[in-house]
């Protein structure tokens, strides 16, 4: 059997076999190493004065992981710099806020040559090697000018966008290129899928097969959907732990009889924050009679804090914030709680079970497991119901039973969380079985099994 090489910016390998901290992309790709055996091999999160290459090897539950340093400037050009403020903004649409320097892009591109070569060695010839995420696009390419012949694969975690936006990029056409070092490329939908044979037919001149395949100067590539999934078991079970029903207990006490509204995002423009706010806000404005009968709880744990615009994103929301709560609150009552920090996965599903309303409202997301957390953190008898964007990746699969709402239009918003807490209890059950019946079945091992499985084909592989 072919072991199994991961590649990521960051390695989120299990630190013993007791860890329950890690999330599902590292609970699935953790299983998907014990099964076949391999290295886990990124950065280590680590700065150093300077390069040289030394991997630090270590080995926890199973799972063996390889990590190298990178150099300050490496850190500031290549991810808070061409990872984060050129390719994060422009492939969620936000080209207002990416920025385009040379200085980036030429980081970006050392950094991953630094990967292909500290990687390299490491690659055994019967090895398959399986990419992760918009801060490797080049690996694959710079893999192969090493002499790596072994069948790769690539998964892009947020979305890939039209086109036109995508030209905006000055070297669009070369990024675009490196996908075609790999056999295997994955999406989240088929809305991202379609937009990368967009591009390659129409800007790179590329031939789009029937078949799923792409090829381009006779090489070709085969580009699947593969929306991942949550561990909806683990979840569940989560969901149903003591910790979790003591969070449960707390966020029941706190709200004294009033029905809680809750946001879960990490701190980023992307997500729709202040949007969110203003349509809450527009809620309160509009019904005066649920005013003191309900509370939004937002979680924003801060994130690249080194980034501009993510600094700016904070001060924007705790001034919205308070200007809600100055204009709305009274001496017993709080329409907003908003707390900056982050908590336990199974904390969490405490605090959703406890939501009458999950808001999940990007502007424009690859996926968004939140969405599909809250749902199965739910109770089955009385479960909540999960206000959704429909630019979420998450949409299309649970478009079945979430309330689907375009997130600019703060009427919709308000709309759409008066229906929530109006919604009958039968109503609300057949829209969470509907939900929870794609979440268990297409779950995140779902996700790496149809993954993997196209990419150890003996159908596809370098030529």
């Amino acid at each position: 059997m072919s072991r199994l090489i991961i590649i990521s910016n960051r390695v989120s390998a299990p630190k013993d076999s007791n860890s329950g901290a890690q999330g599902g992309l590292a609970v699935a790709l953790s299983a998907a190493l014990r099964e076949y055996g391999g290295i886990w091999f990124g950065w280590s999160g680590e700065t150093t004065d300077h390069f040289d290459g030394h991997i630090n090897f270590q080995r926890n539950a199973g799972v063996t992981s390889a990590t190298i340093d990178l150099e300050e400037q490496d850190l500031d050009e290549y991810y808070n710099g061409y990872a984060n403020r050129t390719l994060w903004p422009l492939f969620h649409y936000r080209i207002d806020l990416a920025e385009y320097e040379r200085g980036f892009a030429g980081g970006y591109q050392r950094v991953n040559d630094r990967f292909a070569d500290t990687v390299r060695p490491l690659i055994e010839e019967d090895d398959v090697v399986w990419i992760q995420d918009y801060h490797m696009f080049p690996l694959g390419q710079g893999l192969r000018k090493r002499g790596c012949k072994n069948r790769m694969g690539f998964f892009l975690h947020i979305p890939w966008p039209p086109r036109r936006l995508l030209n905006t990029l000055p070297e669009a056409a070369e990024l675009a290129k490196t996908m075609f070092a790999y056999d295997v490329v994955g999406f989240h939908t088929q809305e991202w899928l379609e937009s990368f044979q967009d591009f390659a037919e129409k800007d790179l001149g590329a031939t789009v097969h029937d078949d799923g395949m792409i090829e381009l100067e006779g090489r070709k590539v085969l580009a699947i959907a593969a929306p991942i999934g949550i561990d909806a078991k683990e979840f569940i079970e989560g969901a149903n732990s003591p910790t979790a029903r003591l969070a449960y207990r707390q966020m029941k006490d706190s709200a004294v009889g009033r029905d809680m509204i809750v946001g879960v995002d990490r701190l980023d423009y992307s997500k729709g924050l202040d949007e969110r706010f203003l349509g809450y806000e527009r809620f309160l404005e509009r019904h005066p009679e649920e005013r003191k009968e309900v509370f939004l709880l937002q979680i924003a744990p801060p994130s690249r804090g080194g980034v501009e615009s993510y600094q700016k994103i904070r001060t924007t929301l705790e001034g919205l914030a308070g200007r809600i709560n100055g204009a709305y609150a009274d001496v017993d009552w709080v329409p907003i709680r908003y707390v900056n920090q982050g908590y336990p996965r199974d904390q969490l599903a405490g605090i959703y079970r406890a939501a009458r309303i999950g808001l999940v409202t990007p502007l424009r997301d690859g996926m968004n497991l939140v969405a599909k957390e809250y749902v199965a953190a739910q109770d089955p008898e009385d479960p909540g119901v999960l206000i959704l964007s429909r630019f979420a990746g998450a949409a299309e699969q649970l478009k079945v039973g979430a309330v689907l709402i375009n997130p600019y239009s703060s009427e919709e918003m308000a709309d759409a969380i008066v229906q929530g807490l109006r919604m009958g209890r039968e109503e609300r059950l057949k829209r969470w079985r509907a939900m929870m019946d794609n979440i268990e079945t297409e779950d995140v091992i779902w996700w790496r099994k149809r993954f993997t499985e196209a990419l150890m084909s003996e159908t596809v592989g370098a030529d």
